[in-house]
């Protein structure tokens, strides 16, 4: 008489797997549609916590599965492995995140000029309904500066118009759109070659008939840079002389809107280049905004490798 035995199944550890596997699955869609649809970072958090739910309830199940595997031998221990590592992802990213939270300082933007932070040319505007941004703390300076003590301005050798250049070069080397700017005709060279097809106004008809023969008889005429008198004062407490860059960027992977403006004065043969990025959602930039500020600088810092000041 043949006898056969049936192996028990757990059924925890498939079901574990299912669960772990559209969680991991809903995780990936989540960060699509946020890195590259039109899904909100608000909305992005809230999902990403709701997918570690699923994650988080089939790590017991496989727990479970693998308990009953090695006490009677049930089937099952390969779902209950594969749902351990299928839940790894969905519960590391938000656990990644809580961590990040309660080891960098609560700031949600950093700048190299404390005293005298750069202007917003255009003040940033965003649907914050769940994720509010608050304004700074009264001790945020003093974050700062006990957490990022290296985040310092910069201080070039040369005239404006070519550190405009390299800071409009670099920003586009790492994925910093240019929003607006204020201020811009202060960084263009002295003397820009400019095409003319206008007629010679009447008034100065004789000095023009006077040194025709020295001009060439057509082509560029070169234009000096506008007198700052010239130009209109800014109305957000910039002085005069002072060319801005407002941009954003998101982080590489998630997607995480950042802005920032970056500020340039010519003093005393010298250019001063300060940075402020600042976090568009939450109470908490992650560490984020120095990252983003440290890197820009140092890439600005090699671009113009040679007229860095002290």
């Amino acid at each position: 008489m043949l006898v056969r035995y049936d192996r028990p199944v757990s059924r925890s550890a498939f079901l574990a797997r299912r669960m772990a596997l559209f969680s991991l699955g809903m995780l990936v869609v989540v960060v699509l549609a946020h890195r590259f649809g039109p899904l909100t970072t608000p909305d992005f958090v809230l999902l990403v916590l709701a997918c570690a739910v699923p994650a988080a309830l089939s790590v017991p199940l496989a727990l479970l599965g693998l308990a009953r595997l090695w006490r009677i031998g049930a089937l099952g221990g390969v779902a209950a492995a594969w749902a351990l590592i299928y839940a790894a992802l969905p519960l590391a990213l938000p656990g990644y995140g809580y961590y990040l939270y309660v080891t960098k300082p609560r700031l949600t933007e950093v700048a190299t000029d404390l005293s005298d932070r750069p202007a917003w040319v255009s003040l940033p505007e965003a649907e914050q309904h769940l994720l509010p941004r608050p304004a700074l703390p009264e001790n945020a300076d003093a974050v700062q500066l006990s957490a990022y003590p290296g985040l310092i301005g910069r201080r070039y050798e040369g005239a404006i118009d070519r550190v405009y250049e390299a800071v409009r070069k670099v920003a586009a080397q790492n994925r910093l759109v240019v929003t607006a700017s204020r201020g811009e005709e202060y960084g263009l060279p002295a003397l820009e070659l400019r095409p003319t097809t206008e007629e010679p106004d009447a008034t100065v008809a004789g000095a023009v008939t006077a040194t025709d023969e020295a001009l060439p008889e057509s082509g560029p005429l070169p234009i000096a840079r506008p007198e700052p008198s010239l130009i209109a004062p800014l109305d957000d407490g910039e002085p005069e002389g002072t060319a801005r860059l407002q941009l954003s960027t998101r982080t590489l992977v998630f997607g995480l809107p950042f802005d920032a403006v970056v500020r340039l004065r010519e003093e005393a043969e010298m250019t001063l280049v300060d940075i402020r990025v600042a976090s568009r959602y939450g109470p908490h930039d992650l560490g984020i905004s120095d990252r983003i500020a440290e890197g820009f600088l140092h890439a600005l810092d090699a671009e113009l490798l040679g007229i860095a000041g002290n």
